[in-house]
């Protein structure tokens, strides 16, 4: 039989690989860490400030974040690797009508992302960083900068704990 053929089965993976190749590519696999259910605190305070569901989506091309704030704040993210310039890229888009891009790279097992933004005129750099801790934690820090990095001011520190029985 045909699929018996070794060399068949090779051509077969072959195809699967070049029809998806999100899901072979280790470097699409990066982000892995921040797929799941989470309910979201603010860093080092026993406060819950959101929840988060992450999943991979497009034939695992995509991570995508759907985020629930405080008093009903959405937003959503869509994160990807892109092969020809080597760096993740995301586009984060709320209900109160903001959105920022960033790029950047997987550092060691952080993922770290620049933004210049101009909101009404004021320029700024943004640096979001999302730190693998574990397993079950992943940190959330984003600092900006209006002075052209010479200053930083932290926005915001969230630490992701996954929700028990949810993946």
């Amino acid at each position: 039989m045909l699929k018996d053929n070794p060399r068949f089965a090779k051509d077969l993976d072959t195809a699967d690989h070049n029809a998806f190749p999100c899901k072979y590519s280790p470097e699409h696999k990066q982000f892995d860490f921040w797929v799941g259910e989470w309910t979201v605190k603010q860093s080092g305070v026993d406060q819950v400030v959101g929840s988060s569901s992450i999943q991979k989506i497009l034939d695992d091309c995509v991570v995508l974040e759907n985020w629930t704030g405080g008093r009903d704040n959405m937003g959503k993210s869509f994160n990807i690797y892109d092969s020809n310039t080597k760096k993740w890229e995301q586009y984060w888009v709320d209900s109160n009508g903001g959105r920022i891009f960033f790029s950047g790279h997987l550092n060691g097992t952080t993922m770290d992302y620049h933004a210049d933004t101009d909101e009404n005129g004021k320029k700024a750099t943004r640096h979001l960083q999302f730190f693998n801790v574990g397993p079950d934690e992943v940190r959330q820090f984003s600092q900006r900068s209006e002075d052209g990095g010479k200053t930083w001011a932290v926005e915001y520190d969230f630490t992701y704990y996954r929700k028990k029985g949810a993946d």
